[in-house]
């Protein structure tokens, strides 16, 4: 995925929030963290917890403009850009295909900040908050899927992981984390089917990116390749259920899904990127057909 150089993407709303403080001392996430991240991954949970010595959620830092985010070549050279230019896509996109749409506030995390649904930091992994209808993701995640899962976690692989965050503010909007809510764990429970929805709405979008264009009609970007394809597909993999059940060390137990395999979450993103967000009903597939 490759922005125009010259696209105008200076008009976005992200903010920059946190503390500006490495996490974990240092920066480096380590094992026991990872597999909290994962648990938490394109979730509004917070198991933060679980790491210990970091209950204590830390007071609410200023909010700040992403600074020289101005052209698509800022948001090549740059992961807060890409995400912050990437906004306007997304929003474009669904006021296009949801009536009523309201772009939710993106928040690009520095270290950490604390929020309605727990901890944003890179430890708990990029999450939604429904109640706050706010995005937020910490860029040095990325990195952190490179380094400890060997994810390629390249440009569109990134706004994948962005896009499925909008794709749950859009089933906020449309009503349906309330008409089905999580009803616990399981590869046939409402929360799976939730994930793998948003997974597909991230492929409908991915595949109407030449269409999203900027105030002069300058399409933000470039029709995406088939290997920026397999790179979002890779990231998909990677935050499979069974998939961090292994490489977490354990086996492979479907009755504790919360997100759907590697499998299926590469199948619905798939469906949406050949069929549009109109396929993404995943509520009414049979569970065998999940």
């Amino acid at each position: 995925m490759t922005f125009n150089d010259n696209a105008k993407v200076g008009g976005n709303t992200a903010k920059r929030r946190g503390r500006g403080a490495a996490i974990a001392g240092g920066g480096v996430v380590g094992l026991g963290a990872i597999a909290v991240l994962l648990l938490n991954i394109f979730t509004g949970g917070d198991f933060s917890g679980l790491l210990g010595g970091g209950a204590q959620q830390p007071a609410a830092a200023p909010e700040s403009e992403i600074a020289d985010c101005d052209t698509g070549a800022d948001a090549n050279a740059r992961d807060d850009c890409r995400l912050a230019a990437a906004s306007l896509n997304l929003d474009q996109y669904w006021t296009g295909v949801m009536e009523g749409y309201r772009a939710p506030q993106l928040i690009i995390v520095d270290g950490e900040t604390p929020t309605q649904c727990g901890t944003a930091s890179n430890a708990t992994g990029p999450f939604y908050c429904p109640p706050e209808e706010t995005v937020y993701v910490d860029p040095t995640f990325f990195a952190v899927l490179r380094q400890q899962y060997d994810a390629t976690a390249g440009p569109l692989a990134q706004l994948y992981v962005l896009a499925h965050e909008y794709g749950h503010h859009a089933q906020n909007l449309l009503g349906v984390m309330q008409q089905y809510p999580n009803n616990g764990t399981g590869p046939d429970s409402n929360g799976v089917r939730t994930e793998l929805q948003a997974d597909c709405y991230a492929g409908a979008w991915v595949a109407d990116l030449p269409k999203q264009v900027d105030e002069d009609g300058v399409p933000f970007m470039q029709a995406p390749t088939q290997q920026q394809i397999n790179d979002a597909l890779n990231a998909a993999a990677t935050v499979g259920d069974d998939h961090i059940q292994q490489e977490s060390g354990g086996f492979v137990n479907p009755e504790s899904w919360t997100h759907g395999s590697s499998e299926q979450r590469q199948r619905w993103f798939a469906t949406g990127y050949q069929d549009g967000a109109t396929a993404c009903d995943t509520f009414t597939v049979s569970g065998r057909s999940l």
